[in-house]
């Protein structure tokens, strides 16, 4: 397997704190800490206007080693979305207390998942095992 796939979708929320671009930016630069994450990058944050005007609010992503971690606000509904890839494990029960607790959430939906199951995460393990089929088949 690739990794775990967490995603969150927080409603009832804090609107000023969907709102601010700096709290935000904050959040997703303190996250990747909390769950034994590498920051590769400062998060990036934007405000944006939304096709129908209701759907403005803040995106932002911060990659980290272990792949990304992004979020999308929808200030006028009180509601976020937030997505943690990653290529190692991580407490996800962490992840979603310090999520909730940062926007304060009164409600949330909650998937998760593993991707990427055919994903070589060992190279050199995997050409053994090819190298051993390909011998198995030409014998």
């Amino acid at each position: 397997m690739f990794g775990p796939h967490l995603t969150l979708d927080l409603y009832g929320c804090n609107k000023k704190k969907l709102k601010d671009v700096a709290f935000v930016s904050t959040f997703l630069d303190s996250l990747p800490e909390q769950i034994g994450m590498h920051k590769i990058m400062p998060p990036y944050v934007f405000s944006y206007s939304g096709l129908k005007p209701e759907d403005w609010g803040v995106s932002g992503i911060v990659l980290i080693a272990e792949s990304h971690i992004s979020i999308h606000t929808f200030v006028d509904k009180g509601y976020a979305s937030v997505d943690i890839f990653s290529c190692k494990d991580f407490d996800t029960e962490k992840a979603e207390d310090f999520i909730i607790s940062m926007f304060e959430a009164k409600a949330t939906e909650k998937n998760f998942f593993m991707r990427g199951r055919h994903f070589p995460k060992d190279v050199e393990r995997n050409k053994q095992m090819l190298e051993m089929m390909r011998s198995r088949l030409e014998a």
